[in-house]
């Protein structure tokens, strides 16, 4: 095992990424000049020359005689569509089902290509919170046939785009991705949101774009976290505990002058105790190809047993992220993904635990691969186990780690996701992972690709149109206890993916709903994003699928029984 590098603990969205069919005002050609003004992004594009993959050749790829789709070897990142023989040539407006009901559909749109969800229970009301930076959609789900949208904050998405704001966000505040969970040194719950550098809709390509470089580098907000305190479900009830830098050497730096990339997506926070988040503390955490990316983010551990005062325990990196240390660059220059100005490289999320006095976490690193972290001593993380993929380009290869089946069955399931439309990437793969010896995870096989129905216009889902692939089975924290043997998968244009893990080694899709696509609903350049979140409660057997035109409540036997009552017990879970 590479020995990891450690910190001591005592030194996306403003604009949304516009699709394929509209070019963004912040894109830049891949013809143009390289231009690159910032040491940090020298250094690292000085390790390889230039090794973009080529666009494949015709024929390379595409529909094959019996019915499936072959994909390409690797591509370049592309934004652009890029149709192939046998595609639809129109926006399938059918919806498929099977062993599944659609309880409810709500054509509201927070944000169409990507949003995170928290539900919260109030005085025997349930709340959802939609929302992604800049805007917000708190609902009232406490009856999910009649939902009642109780406040907006920022942009209501239709066929012209976001419109106008309403009720923004101050200058500098937004809602980060979020936990939420119950305090019992505050006796309130208690959010914590992260705080991450705007890439999307500011940078496009690091290599051409030095101006846009520099911005991301002096970001006039927060980069790191904000502690609240929730004494009620609306924003005016919420009081700010606390707020930490993740630059942790200099814990001090104000607005503008902090560096790194704040915190990646929704932190592990479980209450009081130890909070995992993903984070690059400054700008030698740079190596990774991804051009709209400075940042290759590690690890770190925060002691939250006083919520209003956050303490740093930890910084774990793995080998191959930071620059000016020569094993770490060593490692990266070995990577066959160096010089590809393509790979994700590093954390986009927390360490992904079973529960919150687990012994390991499991951490998905992008092109560095899947890690198994002992976690038994916060203030002394070790890396114990980890495995390696193959390149797998474009596209992201390591983000999410379901591990709701871990402790039952020894078995994580580990993906990436797509981020080119039109099957215009390698297929990402659920791979099954064995990690009943943290030391040596093993795969065993990856789960089955969802298939279009019988009576589809389609013998494959790459013909439909938009992103299809993975993207994950829901939060860190969903309302009642995971469901041993189902894995719910949110798949883009294939929207909810319930795959059946009862036989691991035979796995096989036991429910689905597949959404229409709706031309009349979505702007233009938004429509290949179809479903991009599921969220799930548990304990009233009710799936939210969340896609670019609203979002549905769904049930299934799979699940059991649905509810459609007030829940019986508050959640987050109070003592």
């Amino acid at each position: 095992m590479n020995k990891v590098n450690r910190i001591s603990s005592s030194v996306l969205l403003a604009l949304a990424m516009m699709g394929s069919s509209q070019a963004s005002p912040w894109d830049i050609s891949k013809d143009a000049p390289i231009n690159i003004d910032d040491p940090m992004v020298r250094i690292q594009a000085g390790m390889s020359t230039d090794r973009s993959p080529n666009p494949p050749a015709p024929g390379s790829y595409g529909m094959q005689s019996d019915g499936s789709f072959k994909h390409p070897v690797a591509t370049p990142e592309s934004h652009d569509s890029h149709p192939f023989a046998g595609q639809l040539d129109y926006w399938d407006t059918n919806s498929y089902i099977k062993n599944m009901k659609v309880e409810a559909y709500y054509p509201i749109q927070v944000e169409p290509f990507h949003t995170w969800q928290n539900i919260v229970d109030f005085d025997g009301k349930r709340y959802l919170y939609q929302y992604v930076r800049g805007d917000l959609k708190i609902f009232d789900i406490t009856n999910p046939k009649k939902v009642e949208l109780l406040l907006t904050k920022g942009h209501t998405w239709g066929p012209e785009g976001g419109g106008e704001p309403v009720n923004p966000f101050p200058e500098g505040e937004m809602m980060g991705a979020a936990s939420i969970q119950w305090s019992d040194v505050r006796q309130n719950y208690v959010m914590v949101q992260a705080y991450e550098i705007r890439r999307f809709g500011l940078l496009r390509d690091k290599y051409r774009q030095p101006d846009k470089v520099e911005a991301i580098r002096k970001s006039p907000h927060l980069k790191g976290f904000k502690v609240y305190e929730m004494k009620g479900p609306m924003p005016q009830d919420w009081t700010l505990l606390a707020e930490r830098t993740t630059d942790i050497l200099n814990p001090d730096a104000p607005v503008g002058e902090q560096q790194g990339s704040g915190v990646r997506d929704i932190p592990a926070y479980y209450g009081d105790g130890i909070m995992y988040v993903a984070a690059a503390p400054d700008k030698r955490y740079g190596l990774t190809e991804y051009p709209n990316d400075l940042y290759s983010a590690g690890y770190q551990a925060w002691d939250m047993s006083d919520p209003a005062n956050p303490r740093l325990l930890d910084m774990l990196s793995v080998p191959g992220q930071i620059i000016g240390d020569p094993e770490h660059e060593a490692v990266y220059r070995a990577d066959a993904r160096v010089g590809n100005r393509t790979s994700w490289m590093g954390a986009r999320m927390a360490l992904f635990l079973p529960h919150k006095d687990s012994r390991y976490g499991y951490a998905a690193m992008g092109g560095l691969g899947f890690y198994v972290v002992d976690i038994s001593d916060p203030s002394n993380m070790q890396v114990v186990g980890n495995l390696k993929f193959p390149p797998n380009i474009a596209g992201t290869e390591g983000d999410f780690i379901d591990v709701s089946q871990v402790e039952e069955t020894g078995l994580v399931y580990f993906s990436g996701y797509p981020l080119n439309e039109d099957c215009y990437e390698p297929y990402k793969n659920i791979h099954i992972i064995d990690v009943s010896d943290p030391t040596n995870p093993v795969e065993k096989g990856v789960m089955p690709r969802p298939k279009p129905p019988a009576d589809a216009a389609f013998t494959d889902f790459c013909q439909r149109r938009g992103s299809f692939g993975p993207k994950r089975t829901g939060a860190y924290h969903q309302p009642g206890v995971a469901k041993q043997g189902i894995l719910p998968f949110n798949f883009y244009n294939a929207g909810l993916q319930v795959f059946d893990v009862s036989n691991p080694e035979k796995p096989q899709i036991s429910a689905y709903f597949v959404p229409p696509f709706a031309p009349d609903k979505v702007a233009s350049y938004a429509m290949g994003n179809l479903s991009h979140a599921v969220y799930v409660e548990y304990d009233r057997n009710l799936f939210w699928l969340f896609t670019n035109h609203g979002f549905y409540a769904l049930s299934s036997p799979v699940l059991g029984e649905p509810s459609f009552s007030a829940p019986k017990t508050p959640w987050p879970p109070r003592p």
